[in-house]
């Protein structure tokens, strides 16, 4: 009988990617995570593909080195309350889309300039221009 590869549960892929979202915001590379964990970065690697699962106690420790609540690894994750509140409402896989980009070099990059802007009026219209420049070169906004 042949054996199947296994695939990672969804919860912990969702988890992992926050993992990794975190991570990358704080600027930490997966050797310094590892580091501060006491594992290598390979674990780490697996954690944030989520092939490895993450046990409480160092899912406690990930969230004092990342300095999030834990709760943060859980948010909009596959099957929770607030995924399913209005069902219909969303585009299959945006949640999945804004993760990739917000884990992006160029979404943190972009996010990180965004949010240094302090005038609401300039952040609009750029968002404006964005929201045009994207319906001249790709598909419409739905």
């Amino acid at each position: 009988m042949a054996s199947k590869a296994k695939t990672p549960n969804p919860i912990d892929v969702h988890v992992g990617s926050r993992v990794r979202l975190r991570r990358t915001m704080a600027k930490l590379s997966q050797e310094k995570l590892g580091d501060a964990l006491g594992v290598t970065f390979q674990q780490i690697q697996k954690y944030e593909k989520g092939t490895n699962r993450i046990g409480a106690s160092r899912m406690q420790k990930i969230s004092e080195t990342l300095n999030v609540p834990i709760s943060f690894f859980f948010e909009d994750a596959p099957g929770s309350k607030s995924n399913s509140d209005s069902p219909g409402m969303e585009e299959a896989g945006s949640a999945n889309f804004v993760m990739d980009f917000l884990s992006s070099a160029e979404g943190i990059e972009l996010n990180r300039a965004f949010v240094r802007i302090p005038n609401a009026a300039i952040r609009r219209r750029i968002i404006d221009m964005v929201r045009t420049i994207a319906e001249e070169t790709g598909e419409p906004e739905q």
